[in-house]
């Protein structure tokens, strides 16, 4: 498989990554990619073990060990390392219809479950996985060909995030005709009001749009479903329907003051920002200059987010470049080891600590690890008209609770420390799908507000009726949920036609 002591003769290196101190000065992507020789050196390091972990996408003690939508990754790397690009493309759209999302904002799933990466750095997966695609884009071989054959029949998606765009994407291939319903103003759902500019450009989400609607799906914008429009309705209009609405409801945090001006999910956050930066044409530097909120400016503020997961640091890097005076990040639970501990082996996920972007612009910017561990907020301290002014926050401790029978994290009397916070952004996850969408349908939700299907199916309570992504599995990575857009256009198609031939 390709050069066999390939991990031995070349050390993995990956593209250059533009400077904290400049890269907070705009809002581009700071990834940079590998000339297409040296990312071939890369796809040469791939071991070609006998079991390979970085494609089995399975379950092990809770975690996802290698890519969920089991893209081929040895053969992929063997043919990035022998320079056949356009055969990797197509080896690579056998499995993903999106690469250029997820070899942006993916964990690298596939490069933690690595035997590579046993002892030793992992293969560049992930970077190879862009080289491929951005290759097949400047070669126009990426196509927005409308299917040959049309089946006849009618299929709605409701959402237009990486679960539905996959969905969508998979049917239309099928020859179905696919309308996406998205109550926003634009296509991509998390993907563009959700995830910071910086992390993916929002013109590489409208690329694809583009291709997609060439190849013949239908896009309705500002259509909220549940409220511009019922269920019904669209189920008399529809054969099928896809339910792809995420899991849209934030994660909230009871404590004293929590009606204080100055705090804001960090989703609304996000989103207002991207809608800025598109607003002005992709110009950064208009937007850093021009980005103010309702309530007031992030510039020369204090800001504390609350959650320590992808969302929160995208919520520092934002407002690194929005010129916070400072930022801190609090999170509920203890600080990882740095690597691996003897109970979390290979090929399991690492539970080890990562320092993201955010958190480097912010040491690189103001000498300090913007992350309080073990920390929640107890109160929020106004001011006189109302007004955030500052944050109590109370250290934590795991307690075992005889009731749960489970450790739980329990404030330790007389911790508490009081900070100056002009602004809080909340980034504490998410609690499931949103009703109103249930209701219009029907369909019946589990415990957690999720979408219910029988084990390792997709369609719901009501027949017709199909669930996928967030919705359906709970808030996830953009790579599960694009499996499982991709796992139920099958599901769909075999309802509708009786087999399906959709990979």
């Amino acid at each position: 498989m390709g050069k066999s002591t390939g991990f031995m003769d070349y050390e993995r290196k990956d593209g250059a990554v533009v400077a904290p101190e400049e890269r907070i000065g705009n809002f581009l992507e700071f990834h940079k990619s590998l000339s297409y020789a040296e990312q071939q050196k890369q796809g040469a390091r791939c071991m070609a073990c006998g079991v390979p972990f970085c494609q089995a996408g399975m379950m092990i003690a809770g975690m996802a060990s290698g890519c969920p939508l089991h893209n081929l990754v040895p053969e992929t790397n063997d043919l990035v390392y022998k320079g056949k690009w356009e055969q990797a493309y197509e080896r690579l759209s056998t499995s993903h219809p999106f690469p250029e999302f997820t070899s942006r904002v993916c964990p690298a799933l596939c490069e933690n479950a690595c035997t590579c990466g046993v002892d030793g750095s992992p293969v560049a997966t992930k970077e190879n996985e862009r080289a491929i695609i951005e290759y097949a884009f400047e070669n126009h071989l990426v196509s927005g060909r409308a299917p040959s054959v049309r089946t006849g029949k009618k299929i709605a998606v409701i959402g237009s995030g990486p679960s539905g765009l996959a969905a969508a994407e998979m049917l239309n291939r099928r020859g179905h005709a696919v309308t996406v319903f998205e109550r926003s103003d634009m296509a991509g759902g998390l993907l563009r009001y959700g995830i910071p500019n910086m992390k993916l450009d929002k013109r590489v989400i409208d690329r694809r749009i583009q291709l997609m609607e060439q190849a013949g799906i239908t896009f309705r914008y500002n259509v909220n479903v549940g409220v511009d429009i019922t269920g019904e309705e669209i189920m008399k209009e529809f054969d099928r329907v896809i339910l792809c609405c995420g899991a849209s409801n934030p994660r909230d945090i009871k404590a004293e003051g929590r009606d204080a001006k100055g705090i804001m999910f960090a989703v609304d956050f996000l989103k207002e920002v991207t809608k800025k930066l598109i607003a002005n044409k992709y110009d950064s530097e208009k937007t850093i200059a021009e980005t103010a909120f309702s309530f007031k400016s992030v510039k020369g503020k204090h800001v504390f987010v609350i959650g320590g997961g992808d969302t929160g640091n995208d919520c520092v890097g934002t407002c690194m470049r929005l010129g916070a005076a400072e930022v801190r990040q609090i999170e509920m639970m203890p600080k990882p080891p740095i690597s691996r501990a003897p109970g979390n082996p290979w090929p399991e996920w690492p539970r080890i600590l990562k320092t993201d972007y955010g958190q480097e612009e912010v040491i690189a910017r103001f000498g300090y690890d913007p992350r309080i561990y073990q920390t929640t907020v107890k109160e929020f301290v106004k001011d006189k008209r109302g007004n955030l002014k500052s944050v109590i926050l109370v250290s934590l401790q795991s307690v075992y609770d005889e009731k749960a029978k489970r450790y739980v994290m329990q404030p330790v009397e007389g911790s508490e420390k009081e900070y100056k916070a002009d602004l809080v952004l909340i980034a504490a996850g998410f609690l499931g799908s949103e009703q109103y969408v249930r209701d219009t349908f029907g369909v019946a939700c589990n415990e957690r507000t999720n979408v219910k299907t029988e084990a390792g199916a997709y369609e719901t309570s009501v027949k017709r009726v199909f669930s996928a992504g967030d919705m359906h599995r709970g808030q996830s990575l953009v790579v599960w949920a694009i499996a499982e857009g991709c796992a139920v256009a099958k599901e769909v198609d075999s309802s509708l036609m009786g087999y399906t031939n959709l990979k």
